[in-house]
């Protein structure tokens, strides 16, 4: 049994040799081409100067190179450290400054959001270009090297967060955490050697790296979607025949209502995988009724490497007595324990109880690089994983998750932490104080909305802040994704006795309304 992720490969390139393991476009290569590049990544990072437990980095689309990287630093014993190319040029630079890779790889397609690296602090770090320049780096590897031997709790992923607190947090993977994925592929997904997956979610994502390996882990095939494109998607669902994807609700939004515009093929969909974000019962019954094929929600963050509950195709039922469950994320994965606990005794909540939502298992991160404090408020001294998210769990164990801990919002499958957004707007001169808050959005699910209250005019030579010029201000510090798509202007926040923001009366009236619509659609 493989426990290690270039072992699985290995052991995939002698099984299924000339089966196609990666398409991307009109290339495509096979699990024994795969090996054979991933081996020689490995040769040339040794050759490097490379050194088990050394990071290197990525800026990429999803791509073939960036897999002979993931499994090329399997084989020399590196991390691989995926960077969110959607993250701002300044965000960048503390992802790059905190992991300290020794080498970076870079799309050219993105090289814009490296320009403003530090490169003096830090010297060591060479910058190769993916494409052709990736290819003649690879090929000048020597033809033999010594591989480290690695374990299954060795490190070989790093993917970052910015966390409730702002702070940049790389969480850091086992082999062992990513190989219950293939497991998952197999046991639940109903997976083969015959599948064929499109990957649709970017490979720095969990959802990305981790969820690719359930189809990948049997010897299917795997398509790569570059940037999501729906008549692409549908195109390439028809042409390749594709069995599985993981979607957000609010791309298989999109998926239903452009396949209304003409007619696709979807007879080969066997199963969509969808989490992220809730769904509705009017999303999911549409999506249904068009594409013919079997849905299962999935819940996980990437602390937990992926999945750890879901809500199988059985438990889908939108027009019967088991519709309530519609609103659940499902039963924990047999390999995993959750717990619902008191946040403030920890003692275990009863049945239809609502408490934090912890999960203990081979999962867990080993984790975050550099963050020891951060590390113990995240996985306690009995090694549960504290996900911050509030849930309660019914007399036969499925899981409904309620408010945030955290105050997380969820927009189109993206975790956006509002204290990040906040300390970026109160850079802004005329901002005196601001909330962030998630508001129902027909599309993404949520978008995020700033209240804020301005600095009185008294105290200013000029205050002309709009909420245009705002946002503006968020976007050349952000990605755009987690600017405020909408600002409302207070004259001061609501606060409790003890003087916290009372984001609950914030979000009320955009709660109100989004009911109100829905009950009057």
């Amino acid at each position: 049994m493989s426990n290690t992720l270039h072992s699985l490969l290995v052991d995939l390139s002698q099984r299924f040799p000339d089966r196609p393991a990666l398409t991307l476009l009109d290339r495509t290569v096979t699990f024994s081409e795969l090996a054979a590049a991933a081996a020689q990544v490995a040769r040339r990072l040794i050759a490097g100067g490379i050194m088990p437990g050394d990071r290197i980095a990525v800026v990429d689309k999803n791509s073939i190179d960036y897999y002979e990287l993931i499994f090329g630093a399997s084989f020399a014993g590196a991390v691989l450290v995926g960077l969110n190319y959607r993250l701002s040029a300044r965000e960048i630079c503390t992802v790059v400054t905190d992991a300290n890779p020794k080498i970076l790889f870079l799309s050219p397609e993105l090289d814009q959001l490296c320009n403003q690296l530090d490169v003096e602090s830090n010297a060591e770090m060479r910058i190769v270009a993916l494409g052709a320049d990736f290819e003649l780096w690879r090929d000048a590897a020597p033809a033999s090297a010594d591989f480290p031997d690695m374990a299954s709790d060795d490190i070989v992923l790093q993917m970052y967060s910015s966390g409730t607190t702002g702070v940049p947090k790389g969480a850091m993977l086992t082999h062992g955490n990513l190989l219950f994925t293939p497991t998952m592929g197999r046991e639940f997904y109903g997976m083969t050697k015959d599948s064929v997956n499109l990957l649709t979610s970017p490979l720095f994502h969990i959802g990305g790296t981790g969820y690719s390996l359930t189809t990948f882990g049997q010897g299917g095939h795997t398509v790569l979607v570059r940037d999501f494109v729906v008549a692409n998607v549908l195109a390439s669902i028809e042409a390749h025949r594709v069995t599985n994807m993981f979607l957000v609700p609010a791309m298989i939004d999109m998926l239903t209502n452009e396949s209304l515009k003409s007619s696709h093929d979807f007879s080969s969909l066997a199963l969509i995988a969808y989490g992220g974000a809730p769904i509705t019962d009017p999303q999911l019954l549409s999506a249904v009724s068009i594409l013919g094929c079997g849905f299962m929600a999935v819940y996980g963050m990437t602390e937990s490497a992926g999945t750890i509950a879901y809500l199988g195709v059985e438990d889908h039922d939108p027009n019967g007595p088991r519709q309530h469950l519609l609103g659940s994320i499902g039963r924990s994965l047999p390999w995993n324990e959750i717990i619902i606990v008191d946040p403030v005794t920890g003692r275990e909540c009863a049945e239809g109880v609502v408490g934090e939502l912890l999960v203990r298992g081979g999962q867990t991160m080993a984790g975050y690089w550099n963050q020891p404090a951060a590390t113990r408020q995240a996985v306690d001294s009995a090694g549960w994983l504290h996900t911050g998210d509030n849930a309660l769990k019914d007399a036969d164990g499925f899981i409904f998750l309620k408010d945030r801990l955290k105050d997380m919002i969820i927009s189109g499958g993206e975790n956006i932490y509002p204290i990040e957004v906040e300390n970026v707007l109160m850079e802004h001169p005329s901002i005196a104080e601001v909330a962030v808050i998630g508001v129902p959005h027909a599309r993404w699910g949520e978008t995020t909305k700033a209240v804020i209250a301005l600095i009185p005019d008294a105290l200013l030579e000029a205050n002309d802040a709009t909420a245009e010029e705002i946002i503006d201000f968020c976007r050349a510090r952000l990605a755009r994704y987690k600017c405020p798509s909408s600002i409302d202007f207070v004259a001061a926040l609501p606060r409790n006795a003890s003087g916290k923001v009372l984001k609950r009366e914030l979000r009320e009236p955009y709660l109100a309304s989004a009911k109100h619509q829905g009950a009057t659609a």
